[in-house]
């Protein structure tokens, strides 16, 4: 026997639909319930007061996408494999944020297993999938989820991504899911149909925001959170990265965030690791329930990826205004935020709180990710003269470090914004909406990629046979190096004029320059560990000279 419940507040009479069969559903308090005979792999809809039958909003399987029906899954089925598994070592973490459908040629989560053991042994430990949620098409980044608690059935759907996820346990790898809960993407009318999973009082990028405080949120806040609950429960994933969490509003007396923290670490079989996204640079994000906070146990840390692309480019453009000088990239270094109540010149106001009384390990930082490197307008990846000063400066900050799918190797193909919006009108307001977001940052060209053309989506596939063996042994050699590095925060020493920054890490000192010139280095160690190039010398009296756009660890 299988239950269907379904939350329908709005409905007088709910039916759940099996093929020709209409059977009536016991409504109570608006929650509508029948328990009867269909196995695994039985498609079924709803219908509400005899109208056209929908899919579930909890479904855990779209096999014939967004507008078909819903399938049964058994979450016993799966025979897992990972009892000796303990979960993630948080004081370890090193993350590998990747996209499904670009990581590998046959984009799915079963293809992705081949490349697992190549990830431990550069030093990675844990995998950050983008959101896997059903979306409209078969080509998109995930955040335009439709179906939140149904892996995407392009990827290899729910009997997938429990593979994949076992699989990266044998192997040593965590696997954190991005989760999406600040909007539902284009095509939510039938979702809305079910209750009021949206609300005007809030207005995000996205459209209306989720509602979470506005009349009749119960519902949608245990869709929520019962949602980031099974991902950790049924599919065993070790975290969450929750996207946006500054565009998820709730006044009310307890936050949606901080009672979904709770409750997931409950439901875990292991400690799961909880991060957000969050523009806010407020540290109430990473701070404890029982003081105040929200709970999650790190917080994407932007301000050192904009300073370090600000030096390295000298890009000045949108939001890397706010980090033009050498003295940003240092403080930066120092700790999580630049921005931490002072001014800032792109918003025009007082911005963040200060962060330095927590630990580092609390922080998330990166070199690429997919935002950063996405979200520009043809999706190009740093230039080669700069991306090993920018790999060191970042595998060896005191925070988590992440790396982006491919950066590792040096991959060149751009990782472009794409979609396989099926209404016409959704995809032609996401091309002009694409063309008009680079309004502000006057170096990109105006042929922005249109992001429906699927050789968009083509050019975005990685291709590591391509790959630089330089590059990918200065990864392996700074993973290395990084386990050796005490969590304390660095002494921090640097020059505006003369463009360089070194930083003290316990036994070692990591010097870069950040200029275009070369420059010499007053320094204290006595043997260089590593170098970005070759060309760096130790010279006698404890002087380093650095050509331009490099780096290197003396001990």
């Amino acid at each position: 026997m299988t239950t269907f419940r379904v939350w329908a507040p709005r409905a007088e009479r709910v039916e759940l639909v099996i093929g020709d069969r209409r059977l009536p559903m016991e409504l109570d308090m608006g929650v509508a319930e029948l328990e009867t005979e269909a196995p695994a792999d039985t498609d079924y809809r709803y219908s509400l007061d005899g109208g056209e039958p929908l899919p579930d909003p909890c479904s855990r399987c779209q096999p014939q996408g967004v507008r078909g029906p819903s399938r049964v899954v058994d979450p016993r089925a799966t025979r897992w494999t990972d009892e000796g598994w303990r979960g993630l070592d948080h004081d370890d973490l090193v993350v590998y944020e990747l996209h499904v459908g670009t990581f590998t040629p046959e984009g799915t989560f079963r293809a992705a297993i081949d490349r697992l053991a190549g990830l431990r042994e550069l030093g990675v430990t844990a995998i950050e999938l983008l959101p896997v949620a059903t979306f409209p098409g078969e080509r998109n980044w995930g955040y335009d989820g439709l179906h939140t608690w149904a892996p995407h059935p392009v990827y290899g759907g729910p009997e997938g991504l429990d593979a994949l996820v076992d699989a990266a346990h044998a192997a040593g790898l965590g696997v954190i899911l991005d989760v999406v809960y600040n909007h539902i993407g284009p095509g939510s009318e039938a979702l809305a149909a079910f209750g009021p999973y949206l609300t005007d009082k809030y207005d995000t990028p996205w459209g209306d925001g989720v509602n979470f405080d506005d009349a009749d949120c119960g519902g949608v806040r245990e869709w929520a959170i019962q949602n980031a609950c099974m991902w950790v429960r049924e599919h065993h994933v070790d975290g969450l990265r929750v996207d946006a969490v500054h565009a998820i509003y709730d006044f009310g007396a307890r936050h949606v965030l901080a009672e979904m923290c709770d409750r997931v670490r409950a439901a875990a079989p292991w400690t799961p690791v909880l991060i957000a996204e969050s523009d806010l640079n407020d540290p109430r994000t990473v701070t404890p329930v029982a003081e105040g906070g929200w709970g999650f146990d790190a917080q994407w840390a932007d301000d050192l990826h904009h300073a370090l692309h600000a030096q390295l480019t000298g890009e000045s453009d949108g939001y890397y205004a706010d980090y033009s000088s050498v003295a940003s990239l240092a403080e930066a270094t120092a700790r999580p935020f630049v921005v931490d109540g002072r001014w800032s010149p792109r918003r025009r106001r007082r911005h963040g709180a200060p962060a330095d009384h927590l630990p580092r390990r609390r922080f998330v930082v990166s070199w690429q990710n997919h935002d950063q490197v996405g979200n520009r307008a043809i999706g190009d990846r740093p230039s080669p003269e700069t991306h090993a000063l920018g790999a060191l400066w970042t595998l060896l900050s005191p925070s988590v470090p992440m790396l982006f799918m491919g950066e590792e190797y040096g991959e060149t193909r751009p990782f472009q914004f794409f979609t396989d919006h099926i209404d016409p009108f959704i995809a032609d307001a996401t091309r002009e909406g694409r063309r008009n977001e680079f309004k502000d940052f006057t170096g990109f060209a105006e042929d922005v990629p249109d992001p429906q053309d699927p050789e968009t989506f083509a050019r975005s596939v990685l291709d590591p046979s391509g790959g630089d063996r330089h590059t990918l042994e200065l990864y392996r050699a700074l993973l290395r190096l990084r386990r050796e590095l005490p969590a304390d925060p660095p002494e921090v020493r640097f020059d505006e004029g003369g463009r360089w920054i070194a930083m003290a890490r316990g036994p070692v000192q990591v010097v870069g320059n950040f200029g275009r010139t070369e420059v010499e280095v007053a320094v204290t160690g006595t043997e260089t560990v590593l170098t970005t190039r070759e060309d760096v010398v130790l010279l006698p009296g404890g002087r380093l000279r650095l050509p331009a756009l490099s780096g290197a660890v003396l001990r």
